[in-house]
């Protein structure tokens, strides 16, 4: 048994614990707890780190043509293969380069593994190590220089050791010039084809053989000339130019804007026969192409420019048109929305010296917008009239922390 004292105090403690228990802000304190430590656990568990839509792109990984679509917070090429466990090889190719950024959705990248090929280009033999995706491009790599109307294919060695061939094997067929006579007109051509009769199959001449010489079965080697008649019918013959393709490749070493020429291509060249009636009017027998285009290579820049802009930025302001009396406000409003980068890009998509959302905006006012602050400043200028002018902007800003 305890004392009268021990006794009188537990009587107190239990009235001190009731009064506590049945007090009005027990329940509001103790659920701000709950939910305090809740979420400062999440917070630890994830790395102190902002999870939202913003943070993660959908980014396709082709590997040697195997397609894999990854959602990833990875901000670099190098970052997301070493995310997803790709390791390179010596020798493989990737596009774009390891430190190109991932700044959208749909974003692709594209490895070439490194193997071993083997070109046979008739009496030549080469064996290399190439990452190039096409046999054309292995051959181009090689320095052996294909034209067009060339035949390269992919075939595979029947045994390697029987063969001599090491990895793939690619065979160049080349073609061959031979001076073409048509109706009249005389072409200097490249073709593939092995005989007359092979020729006029080849470039889709419709002719009977009393009108070709030499006859069909005459082999053909380079130099020939064969000629296309017809004395019975009046021919005319016109030529008219073939337009090359153009083929636009993303450049992530070129600064975003950007544009140089990798190939200019070349254009094609194709022969109108036509037949004139005895009205005059005439009628198309046929059409030969005697020189293939070869296609127009264009990269374009996709390199962000991620420096702050030097030298004097009240020059880049008046270029801009902007007032001198607006000067410190402007800088006050794009040094803290981007820190005087051009480049700059929020992880929200915002783009530029004042942060355009979405970005395709200022890309679309400022074609070379991460290199032009000039074009930015006349942009954000426009924006900032929704303040009534950069001043008003300024103000906006202070006290929202936004624009």
């Amino acid at each position: 048994m305890g004392s009268v004292s021990n006794i009188q105090d537990e009587a107190s403690e239990e009235e001190q614990y009731i009064k506590i228990r049945h007090h009005p802000f027990v329940v509001p304190v103790i659920t701000f707890l709950v939910l305090f430590f809740v979420t400062l656990g999440a917070y630890i568990n994830f790395s102190g780190q902002t999870i939202g839509a913003s943070d993660s792109h959908i980014v396709g990984v082709s590997i040697n043509g195997k397609q894999e679509t990854y959602p990833t917070r990875a901000q670099t090429v190098a970052d997301l293969l070493d995310r997803i466990g790709v390791v390179l090889n010596e020798g493989d190719k990737v596009e774009p380069a390891l430190d190109a950024q991932i700044l959208e959705d749909n974003f692709q990248v594209n490895i070439y593994r490194s193997r071993p090929v083997t070109i046979i280009d008739g009496s030549k033999k080469i064996v290399r190590l190439s990452a190039e995706p096409t046999p054309r491009d292995v051959v181009k790599e090689a320095g052996l220089n294909p034209y067009p109307e060339d035949n390269i294919k992919l075939v595979q060695p029947n045994e390697i050791l029987a063969d001599g061939a090491l990895g793939d094997k690619i065979v160049v067929e080349r073609s061959i010039p031979i001076k073409l006579n048509l109706y009249g007109a005389a072409y200097e051509i490249r073709t593939r084809a092995r005989t007359v009769n092979e020729l006029m199959t080849e470039q889709n001449i419709k002719a009977s053989e009393v009108s070709v010489f030499p006859s069909f079965a005459t082999a053909l080697k380079p130099g020939s000339v064969v000629f296309v008649t017809d004395p019975g019918k009046k021919i005319v013959v016109s030529e008219e130019s073939i337009a090359p393709a153009e083929q636009i490749v993303d450049d992530y070493n070129l600064l975003f804007g950007q544009k140089v020429v990798r190939e200019p291509g070349e254009p094609g060249k194709k022969v109108m026969v036509f037949d004139v009636a005895a009205d005059g009017s005439k009628k198309l027998l046929q059409s030969v192409v005697i020189k293939e285009p070869v296609k127009r290579v264009i990269a374009r820049g996709k390199k962000i420019n991620t420096a702050a802009v030097s030298g004097n930025k009240a020059s880049l302001m008046a270029a801009a048109g902007i007032s001198p009396s607006d000067y410190s406000a402007a800088d006050y409003v794009i040094g803290h929305e981007s820190g005087w980068r051009p480049g700059a890009i929020s992880r929200n998509g915002c783009y530029g010296l004042g942060q355009a959302c979405p970005g395709s905006k200022l890309v679309n006012a400022c074609s070379d917008w991460s290199n032009d602050p000039v074009c930015q400043l006349r942009f954000f200028s426009g924006y900032a009239s929704r303040y009534g002018g950069w001043q008003g902007a300024q103000t906006f800003w202070s006290y929202n922390h936004w624009w």
